[in-house]
């Protein structure tokens, strides 16, 4: 063996205390019978780097030497960063891999970092023009929102498949979850609908009079109340209430379940999570939100009653015989709303549930997204639903 640069023999030596204390790092390169050979010594470590880094750049490598690790005394992070950058992140990994004698850590380590720096840099984007930026955005808008309607309407589709196949066979009915839902839907949310069309049907009696109280048309306050909450408040406040109440239950209720794994052992037991889950809540909803909007459109008129008999002077008898002369098909005007509704907002709910991800985080974020969702869908048909039925002359 011909030694083309010194090497240092030990690799260790003795402090005060006795304890073995490694030299500092050293290589070199030498001729042996099976070609060039990198022999590495001594501690590659943090207080030696400076030293180590400097003898690197001294000492030309030849890419075809071999590596002998044996008389490596100690090995750090920093070494093992200035090993990969001498020899290569790759190159380190292998010799790493194949290298005898090695020790296991010092393998997982120089493993470690050489592919840790093998990995390639992320490009930072260039920035780019303002309004390409917003075209860009506008872009991702779009598709997700046509991905929102397509996954919807997949989904409805679903459902109305799923209830054609149940509703023949009365064994298959789920009388007490529906019921239980009904209850939760219904009942429960028919106090806070009450109240809130009551106010609201007060106020928009406050302000029909004061403005048509300068043209002495006040009598017209209770026309202006009843066509409003017939029409459209006594439908559109209801729907809103339950897209807040509703929606929301049915996305946690379904996305917990999901998180708790309980959807994946309803389908390991050969049940159906559409016809358990979903089914019920829609068919329950498809029952109370009719009910209740005919209940907000009486709460709205007994408010504009108690202001008309408070504030207007107009009797209770005068109100209930202008209120009696509005025809029939303004009412069912603003009922044949109030199933469309239902659908919509029981199968967003239910829809958002399913998709949650496995975390109290997505839960949330699903729940809101529900409750945006199912409010937008609603204001937006019940405005579609207006100019419809104003074209029509209904």
């Amino acid at each position: 063996m011909v030694p083309m640069t010194p090497a240092m023999d030990k690799t260790s030596s003795t402090d005060i205390s006795g304890a073995a204390k490694p030299f500092p790092g050293s290589l070199s390169m030498q001729q042996t019978a099976e070609g060039l050979c990198l022999q590495l010594s001594g501690a590659w470590t943090l207080p030696h780097y400076k030293e180590l880094e400097k003898m690197i750049a001294a000492l030309p490598v030849d890419g075809s030497a071999t590596v002998d690790f044996k008389k490596l005394a100690a090995l750090d992070t920093a070494g093992a960063t200035l090993l990969a950058n001498l020899l290569g992140a790759s190159r380190l990994g292998n010799l790493a891999e194949s290298a005898p004698g090695l020790a296991p850590e010092r393998r997982a380590l120089l493993l470690a970092v050489g592919e840790a720096l093998n990995k390639p840099e992320e490009k930072i984007p260039a920035r780019k023009d303002g309004l390409v930026d917003w075209l860009a955005d506008i872009g991702k808008v779009t598709v997700g929102l046509w991905r929102t309607i397509l996954s919807l309407l997949n989904f409805l589709g679903l459902a109305l498949i799923t209830l054609a196949a149940v509703v023949p066979r009365p064994r298959r009915w789920r009388m007490i979850s529906l019921v239980t839902h009904i209850h939760q839907t219904g009942l429960n949310a028919l106090p806070i609908v009450s109240l809130l069309t009551f106010l609201v049907g007060a106020v928009v009696a406050f302000l029909g009079a004061t403005v048509l109280v300068n043209f002495g048309a006040t009598i017209y306050t209770v026309d202006l109340v009843a066509y409003s909450f017939l029409r459209e408040f006594g439908v559109l406040l209801t729907a809103i209430l339950l897209a807040g109440r509703t929606a929301s239950a049915f996305t946690a209720q379904i996305g917990s379940m999901k998180v708790n794994e309980e959807l994946d052992a309803l389908r390991a037991q050969g049940l159906d999570p559409m016809e358990i889950l979903v089914l019920p809540r829609m068919l329950a909803l498809l029952i109370t939100l009719p009910l209740l909007t005919f209940v907000a459109m009486l709460s709205g008129m007994a408010g504009g009653a108690v202001v008309s008999v408070v504030s207007l002077d107009i009797s209770l008898i005068r109100f209930l015989n202008i209120a009696q002369d509005i025809p029939l098909r303004h009412f069912l005007t603003g009922m044949s709303k109030a199933p469309v509704f239902a659908v919509l907002i029981a199968l967003i709910g239910c829809l958002e549930g399913f998709k949650v991800e496995g975390s109290a985080s997505s839960v949330g974020a699903h729940t809101t997204s529900s409750v945006v969702q199912s409010i937008f869908v609603v204001i937006l048909l019940d405005a579609v639903a207006a100019l419809f039925f104003m074209e029509m002359g209904w």
